[in-house]
């Protein structure tokens, strides 16, 4: 099962807090159909069941449900329950009773458990050759066994973040596309901005594990390195492609260009710090522009561009995270009904409307292409370029002794021989994947033909 450290949030707007939950909230008079459609002229309605932990789209969402029961002519209605923290929980436990909604919100990190715990119905029989030219297969996040449980609506990316005030203060015209420049523009943004307290390159090493998922990962993936370690080429553990960005973030904070204080700093206060100009650069995901449209109204002026490559030559592409929405229930006794509503919600004027929005990226390359830039400041950096794409699933392993991130940090920290470091991590983590092969039948094959940089291109040319 895939590792994949994401994002709290893949919106661009901030959680907006419908309570729902229970039985859900569209209420209504409806009684429960046993087939797939009114009888007409019986009043009879066939009730199915939305559930989503989604919340930043939530308002969304209810309207185009009651869209959809107001203007489906099959006597359908769609009662859409919002679950909060508890949804895996509580999803578990419906399984466990009668009371399994009918579709499901999956997630990257969540749909291979689904599929694995039998929640998902395959939607193949659905699929016509213009639904399945038009929404992208993606083996592992929506497609399992050569079958498809979900499609894409929504993605994150990831770029560099940085304080176009302070680089005009530098005289720096435009952002690092190589290591080497990196570790010298935040030389000269600290150098202009030291005195007012800002400095130039931070990352919220809190947690090591997520700075380096959004950053140190996204310039190896650019740099055609797998962004967890993992050689899709060998099907082994080979962390050698780190050795230049490590170093390359430990010559920032020896020179002083780091933000002081960052092996405290959660994302939140540094997201906060760098709207107030006190930081020159970052990495993060697409949910940076919501966060300084409301959360953190930004009083600098800034922008988001593609992170920098080791040397300046793209070779692989930059993690677009998503490739499904809505699946259907595998317990479900109204499928063609929620097929309907699936079919609804994945409609042209649906997911345009989710863009357009400020909602989330779209992954789905006929929207992509058609739909308007958000209104929302600095999105347009975000938006998908040629250079990303879906990288496959790695096997996910628990090595014995430290993780790469820790490890990582730690040298940032106290120094010592990355190389060593480097084979020490490939030993450990070789070790765990030779252990999940052997014991818990996961599939590691090498692939002498994988070619990162054939990934991008697929959402934007």
């Amino acid at each position: 099962m895939m590792k994949r450290t994401l994002m709290t949030s893949l919106s661009l707007v901030l959680a907006l807090g419908l309570a729902a939950c229970g039985n859900g909230n569209s209420g209504g008079n409806a009684t429960e159909g046993k087939g797939d459609g009114a009888k007409a002229g019986s009043g009879e309605k066939t009730k199915i069941s939305y559930w989503t932990g989604d919340r930043h789209d939530a308002d969304f969402v209810k309207e185009k449900v009651a869209e959809f029961n107001a203007s489906n002519k099959d006597g359908i209605e769609v009662e859409l329950v919002v679950k909060g923290d508890d949804f895996d929980t509580a999803l578990d436990l419906s399984f466990q009773t009668s009371d399994a909604p009918d579709v499901i919100r999956v997630k990257e990190n969540t749909v291979q458990t689904f599929y694995k715990k039998g929640f998902l119905a395959p939607i193949d029989e659905f699929l016509n050759d213009e639904l399945k030219a038009k929404f992208p297969a993606m083996p592992d996040l929506n497609e399992f066994d050569g079958k498809r449980y979900s499609l894409p609506n929504y993605g994150t990316t990831m770029r560099l973040v940085y304080n176009k005030d302070l680089f005009a203060k530098a005289g720096i015209e435009h952002p690092p596309t190589t290591l080497q420049e990196l570790v010298d523009t935040a030389k000269k943004l600290t150098a202009a901005g030291k005195a007012d307290g800002a400095y130039g390159f931070a990352l919220n090493f809190k947690s090591p594990g997520s700075a380096f998922a959004r950053s140190a990962r996204v310039v190896a993936e650019m740099s055609g390195y797998g962004g967890f370690g993992y050689d899709f080429k060998t099907a082994r553990y080979d962390f050698s492609g780190f050795e230049p960005i490590i170093n390359a973030f430990k010559q920032i904070k020896d020179d002083g260009s780091m933000l002081p204080g960052v092996e405290s700093l959660d994302i939140d206060p540094l997201r906060a710090q760098f709207a107030e100009g006190k930081i020159g650069m970052y990495m993060s995901y697409s949910s940076e522009p919501g966060v300084y449209k409301n959360q953190f109204p930004a009083k600098i002026d800034w922008a988001a561009a593609p992170v920098p490559t080791i040397d300046g030559n793209v070779k692989g592409a930059s993690g677009f995270l998503g490739g499904q929405w809505l699946a259907l229930s595998s317990k479900t006794e109204h499928k063609e009904a929620a097929w309907k509503f699936m079919e609804f919600m994945y409609g042209d004027q649906v997911l345009t409307d989710y863009q357009e929005k400020g909602f989330g990226i779209s992954m789905v390359p006929s929207i992509s292409a058609a739909a308007k830039t958000p209104d929302v400041n600095g999105i347009e950096g975000f938006l998908p370029n040629k250079n990303d794409g879906v990288w496959p699933v790695y096997p996910s392993v628990a090595p014995e002794g430290m993780k790469s991130d820790d490890a990582f940090f730690k040298y940032m920290l106290n120094g010592g021989d990355l190389k060593a470091i480097i084979a020490d991590l490939n030993k450990r983590y070789n070790a765990a994947l030779d252990s999940v092969i052997a014991n818990d039948g996961v599939k590691a094959e090498p692939d002498a033909g994988f070619d990162p940089a054939a990934l991008g291109g697929k959402f934007a040319k």
